[in-house]
């Protein structure tokens, strides 16, 4: 070690091999372990879910629905009184056992509406998270929900 200071990677060999050598060396061990060789990643047929996973679109749903649902409770905050309501009913249904979720979203609801409705459409894991288990039900018209299921269809 000079001047302190640590190397970082692999020790150096003598005899070190040049990029080229190197993918050489790994293709021959792709080769022999009968594997086939590929350049690039192309997908069979071009489709709508290329770019987003299942569970990416489903996500964004989620998001859209939320966002919607925060617009209308913006126009008419007493509206949070049916997820407040939501939430009561569920906690009925499992007593002592209730999940975690509930008391997050419970103390979610006992704070002001804009800060409820900023965490409702919160882009951040855990919105996404929070988002899976919503008090939020009865708020929109099946026709709104339908609006956005047909925009997200895969």
């Amino acid at each position: 070690m000079k001047n302190g200071k640590l190397k970082r990677g692999r020790p150096r060999s003598n005899c070190p091999l040049t990029p080229a050598e190197r993918m050489r060396a790994y293709r021959a061990r792709k080769r022999a372990a009968g594997l086939k060789s590929s350049r690039r990643c192309v997908p069979a047929a071009p489709t709508r879910n290329a770019i987003f996973s299942d569970h990416a679109l489903k996500d964004a749903r989620s998001l859209a629905l939320h966002c919607l649902t925060a617009r209308r409770i913006a126009g008419n905050p007493a509206l949070l009184r049916k997820a407040r309501a939501n939430l009561v009913r569920w906690r009925k249904r499992y007593s002592d056992d209730a999940p975690n979720y509930f008391k997050e979203w419970e103390r979610k609801l006992a704070r002001p509406l804009p800060e409820i409705l900023a965490f409702m459409t919160e882009f951040s894991e855990e919105g996404v998270r929070m988002r899976q288990s919503s008090p939020f039900a009865g708020i929109l018209s099946a026709a709104d929900r339908k609006k956005i299921y047909d925009a997200f269809r895969p």
